[in-house]
């Protein structure tokens, strides 16, 4: 707390996120930036992101942005290389690019599995490989692991998404149990949240389903309220794990 005569000062921070076009990353972009950091953006739908980089700079904040595959380690690099350049540092990577194209396994959409594995898991993996060589060198960073209650529960047509968000969980463990007070590491699992992902789902049972999942939802700018809770933290805090689900949920 401080006193009537005391002014807190913002801690800047260079915040890359990835998927940023839509859903959740668009609102912690815009979440963040208010907040006065510097955001990075990355994502496949470039006019989008070029809309919202001038929507940010517009509202006084500081943004920029740069096409992003997030399946494509050599891009994932670029992307991180480009944000130093940009921002000098690289203190907050938010991986959060996911798809979910949910179908019964016995339907062997085997091409929809390898999708979900390789933005899903590789994406953040990529992203690790990137920014945590520069996190080390210069002394410090944090990531915000964007999962899913279906890192927690399995329901039937989400098998392989829950399997790849139990993996970002995994990871996200590993990589905290690995660092030694330097890299901070957060996951944020949404239930249920507005967004773009159910476009995805090409199993008609499946997306029938997920329609009738989805009646209540959170609005994207609660996960972004989560992931501004966790980077604002000091920095001898590390906020580990928030799991955010739309109020009297029993799941989702």
């Amino acid at each position: 707390m401080t006193n009537g005569n005391e002014e807190t000062t913002v801690r800047s921070e260079a915040v890359l996120i990835t998927g940023a076009s839509s859903g959740i990353g668009e609102a912690t972009a815009r979440r963040l930036a208010a907040d006065g950091h510097r955001v990075y953006l990355g994502a496949r739908r470039t006019a989008r992101l070029e809309a919202l980089v001038r929507e940010i700079t517009a509202a006084g904040g500081t943004a920029a942005c740069r096409s992003l595959d997030v399946t494509d380690a050599d891009d994932v690099r670029g992307f991180v290389t480009a944000a130093r350049e940009r921002f000098g540092r690289v203190d907050v990577l938010v991986n959060n690019a996911g798809v979910m194209p949910l179908s019964p396994l016995a339907e062997l959409r085997t091409g929809e599995w390898d999708r979900m594995i390789d933005v899903n898991v590789r994406g953040v993996l990529h992203g690790i490989a990137a920014a945590l060589p520069v996190m080390r060198e210069q002394g410090g960073g944090h990531f915000v692991n964007i999962a899913s209650i279906g890192a927690h529960e399995v329901v039937p047509t989400a098998a392989v998404y829950c399997a790849t968000k139990f993996a970002v969980r995994a990871l996200s463990e590993g990589l905290r149990q690995e660092s030694c007070g330097d890299i901070r590491v957060t996951v944020v699992s949404p239930g249920v949240t507005e967004s773009e992902l159910a476009d995805s789902i090409t199993d008609r049972q499946a997306r029938e389903a997920m329609a009738a999942y989805r009646a209540v939802a959170l609005p994207a700018s609660a996960i972004a309220d989560a992931v501004a809770f966790a980077v604002s933290q000091p920095a001898e805090v590390d906020v580990n794990e928030i799991v955010v689900r739309p109020a009297g949920a029993r799941q989702g």
